[in-house]
């Protein structure tokens, strides 16, 4: 067991790298980079930090020293062997040969290009340009390196004594919560929390916990380093980056109406009918799903993230329903900002009427809220992504039926508006 206190008091962070291995990412990262790798590779683009939680000023908490060290020995890793070994011939969702061999070898020689950092305002100004293929994959690193820095600078001034009592306060909260999925057996969910956890160790000691004390509601991890190191199950499949990009590349108003589907019917096309789960909410889930193709209900399931959840699995169950597919042969997994109590409540609102499941995330991962031992809120999480802000020369947009959560410039995003429109659009505070 873990002794954090111990090890944090007595460590020194100098020495300490937080991404450890190139797995250490979404697994859905690996899916989506093999494909833009076989379709897209030089396609331009640029990520950009955005931190919602514009009251904390990071610039202010994290040196600059610090975070460059960090990005700097991000770029100087490489893929090990055997963890392209297990890449190339683990079984993942039944299969041992979703990566292709030349992929695989791709990856052996693959380097994350540079980055360019300024301070604005007491925030950070962190971005990555370059060709598709090798921007992609800093995403779910710089988010893991912000988030960290900011729990060491949080952590700096405990002593011994006050690291004890925080990681004892907040291990009771987790079993607390674990305690509650208990009541639940028939729950499944995953861990989703790489992007905003609190530090690598905590995930993985997280994790652990909730594997060993969930059994079969435990059905894996969206971390590839964790799935590699324990034998879990690597969960996901793609994200919003897919359809934004592909909007960028559209020459008409029609045909960035239908990039959000033709770019399915590709995925469709690479993984030869797997990994078919759709996420909906791009641009939209109302208008996503009133114009979709046919061919997209008989897709295995849908991962909802934006819209309220209950509205969002009403509407998904009633779209199942008029295109003549059984919901309870579909999968459904909540995945925003989830808590214990949420997933409860959606598990018996849809249990028996969908397969739901859910991607617990920040809320697994970085939930310090009120365990401070001086009262602080320091180690609160923070709403913190890490998204596409041009591609092909054009800035990106991403709508969200949360318009707290809407991306880009106002122009496009009056365009896209324009586009797409806003049925089923409710503005929500965002907390992660």
């Amino acid at each position: 067991m873990m002794d954090f206190a111990t090890r944090i008091h007595n460590h020194n962070y100098r020495l300490d790298p937080i991404i450890r291995s190139l797995l250490d990412t979404d697994f859905y990262k690996f899916l989506m980079h093999q494909f833009i790798w076989m379709l897209y590779p030089r396609v331009p683009v640029t990520f950009g930090l955005i931190n919602r939680t514009k009251e904390v000023r990071l610039a202010a908490i994290i040196p600059e020293e610090a975070l460059r060290a960090q990005l700097d020995h991000c770029r100087s890793l490489r893929f090990r062997e055997n963890e392209l070994i297990w890449l190339a011939g683990n079984r993942f969702y039944g299969r041992r040969d979703i990566f292709r061999p030349e992929y695989i070898d791709y990856l052996r020689s693959f380097r994350l290009p540079d980055y360019q950092l300024e301070t604005i305002d007491g925030q950070y100004v962190l971005t990555f340009a370059g060709a598709w293929t090798e921007v992609t994959m800093w995403e779910i690193y710089a988010l893991a390196i912000i988030s960290e820095l900011r729990t060491r600078a949080a952590m700096a001034s405990l002593d011994k004594f006050e690291l004890d009592i925080l990681y004892a306060q907040t291990k009771t909260k987790i079993w607390g919560k674990i305690k509650r999925l208990h009541e639940w057996p028939q729950l499944r969910l995953a861990e989703f929390g790489t992007r905003r956890r609190h530090s690598f160790l905590w995930q993985e000691w997280v994790t652990d916990v909730m594997a060993s004390e969930l059994g079969p509601a435990f059905v894996g991890t969206s971390n590839a380093h964790l799935a590699f190191k324990h034998s879990y199950e690597a969960i996901g499949t793609n994200s919003h980056e897919l359809p934004m990009v592909a909007a960028c590349l559209a020459d008409s108003d029609e045909a960035l109406k239908s990039a959000q589907y033709d770019v399915l019917a590709k995925w469709q096309e690479v993984y030869d009918g797997e990994l078919l789960i759709i996420l909906p909410d791009t641009f939209g889930m109302t208008q996503f799903l009133r114009d979709a193709p046919d061919w997209t209900s008989r897709w295995t399931g849908m991962r909802l993230d934006s819209k309220e959840p209950v509205a969002a699995g009403e509407e998904v169950i009633a779209w199942y329903k008029a295109r003549g597919q059984d919901p309870l042969r579909k999968r459904c997994m909540f995945s925003d900002g989830l808590e214990v109590d949420s997933m409860i409540e959606l598990h018996k609102k849809f249990r028996g009427r969908i397969r739901e499941s859910f991607g617990w995330g920040t809320m697994a991962t970085n939930d310090f809220r009120g365990c401070h031992p001086r009262g602080l809120n320091t180690l609160d999480p923070i709403s913190l992504v890490c998204k596409v802000t041009h591609a092909n020369g054009r800035a990106a947009v991403k709508l969200s039926d949360n318009p707290a959560k809407t991306t880009g410039s106002p122009p496009e995003i009056a365009r896209y508006t324009r586009i797409f429109g806003q049925d089923g659009f409710r503005h929500a505070d965002v907390v992660v």
